[in-house]
């Protein structure tokens, strides 16, 4: 008869491994003799290398108690389902270990290509980093609400970076979230004049845009939201570009203000 720590020893495990399976009910707790020690016998030492045997293996403990007591049939069919969940972990395994491998691609892990390559050419025109994380940030809004239209917009979006008013925008923003200026920054003036010259031109050749897609304003409030808790001046941006006509930069269209008042008013891109 063998007393706890020698059991222990034989099957290859610890005494805390042994206290546990008695507390889980997978091996049972024999009686203490008149000495107060628990004297283990033969059958315990089987059961508990069965145990230690079927946990190394990667087997729940959970799922051990039936499989000590199942026929060679039940047996093997146990074990096929545990090989089932076991593949089935290792393809999960493998996919985050790519999606881990992908953090090192920085933008590309969570935005698509056409995505990534527009912040690439934000940065070769002269975009500041503080200004292209903006960026990266709002499109990842985008890219979650709209999935599958991204690839639509994306082609305009990289043509308007040849137009030199849009580059001389991004430039000037950048300039402003760089410095330590205030909402009195005469550059914010010149920032909104571009920013709706742009937006006018883009309502009035019919360019495509997001904002057909949506059922309603939240991923705009979004962005309107970030851009305020990334700058305090931003505020300053959406009044300058409301004195302008315009509902905000995150939209495209102007504010219909001489709608009805019975109609909903129109909604910006």
């Amino acid at each position: 008869m063998l007393r706890i720590g020698q059991l222990a020893a034989y099957a290859g495990v610890t005494v805390r491994a042994v206290r546990h399976y008695h507390q889980i009910g997978l091996l049972p707790e024999p009686e203490r003799d008149a000495s107060g020690y628990r004297r283990y016998g033969a059958m315990a030492a089987v059961s508990l290398i069965k145990i230690r045997t079927l946990a190394h293996a990667g087997v729940p403990l959970s799922r051990i108690g039936p499989m000590l007591e199942a026929d060679a049939s039940t047996f093997a069919e146990m074990i096929r389902r545990i090989d089932a969940d076991l593949r089935d972990e290792v393809e999960r395994l493998e996919t985050s270990r790519k999606q881990i491998a992908q953090l090192t691609a920085g933008d590309s892990l969570v935005l698509p290509p056409e995505v990534t390559s527009y912040l690439d050419r934000l940065r070769q025109i002269g975009a500041s980093d503080r200004m292209v994380d903006g960026e990266r940030d709002g499109w990842i809004l985008l890219a979650a609400r709209w999935p599958d239209h991204i690839h639509e917009v994306m082609p305009a979006k990289h043509a308007q970076l040849d137009n030199p008013h849009l580059v001389r925008l991004y430039r000037l923003l950048s300039e402003i979230s760089e410095s330590d200026a205030g909402d009195d920054d005469p550059r914010l003036e010149e920032a909104a004049d571009i920013m709706a010259g742009l937006a006018e031109h883009a309502h009035a050749a019919g360019e495509a845009d997001l904002s057909e897609e949506a059922d309603d304003d939240l991923p705009f409030g979004l962005l309107d939201a970030l851009a305020f808790e990334s700058d305090p001046r931003a505020q300053r941006m959406l009044d300058l570009m409301r004195e302008r006509g315009w509902a905000s930069w995150t939209r495209s269209r102007p504010e219909r203000l001489a709608e009805p008042p019975d109609q909903p008013p129109g909604r910006s891109s």
